[in-house]
């Protein structure tokens, strides 16, 4: 049984070319994939580019998409690589401490902290 059950993805995206933001995707992909084998949902920005193969989409339509979901995600999962530098990611942290969504830097610290919440659930019961 899983306590945090949405789990945004969050990392950086863009790069000086598009090498590096390939690698950005398939480091958030991955990720999101690793929290979906776990046993989360995750949301993971880096599968939308789609949107942009279907039309035109402005990076604020990005970004207010992805606050959107991040404002009712139970936790948030940070790609450990590039995060640093990204204003994207820095902004989204910001806001999540803002709304006191917990962060994590790797999915086992995800999962040491949710099987702490279920063992201090039991214990209540």
């Amino acid at each position: 049984m899983v306590s945090l059950k949405l789990i945004y993805i969050a990392g950086a995206y863009n790069g000086p070319n598009i090498i590096p933001c390939l690698d950005n995707m398939r480091r958030g992909q991955k990720l999101a994939y690793d929290v979906l084998k776990a046993g989360y949902s995750p949301f993971c920005c880096f599968f939308d580019y789609h949107f942009s193969l279907i039309g035109e989409t402005s990076i604020e339509e990005y970004y207010r998409y992805s606050m959107d979901f991040l404002k009712v995600c139970d936790a948030v999962l940070v790609v450990p690589e590039n995060h640093e530098t990204s204003v994207g990611t820095q902004n989204e942290l910001k806001v999540a401490r803002s709304l006191g969504i917990p962060i994590f830097m790797s999915l086992d610290e995800l999962i040491s902290y949710d099987k702490l919440i279920n063992e201090n659930i039991k214990e209540l019961k």
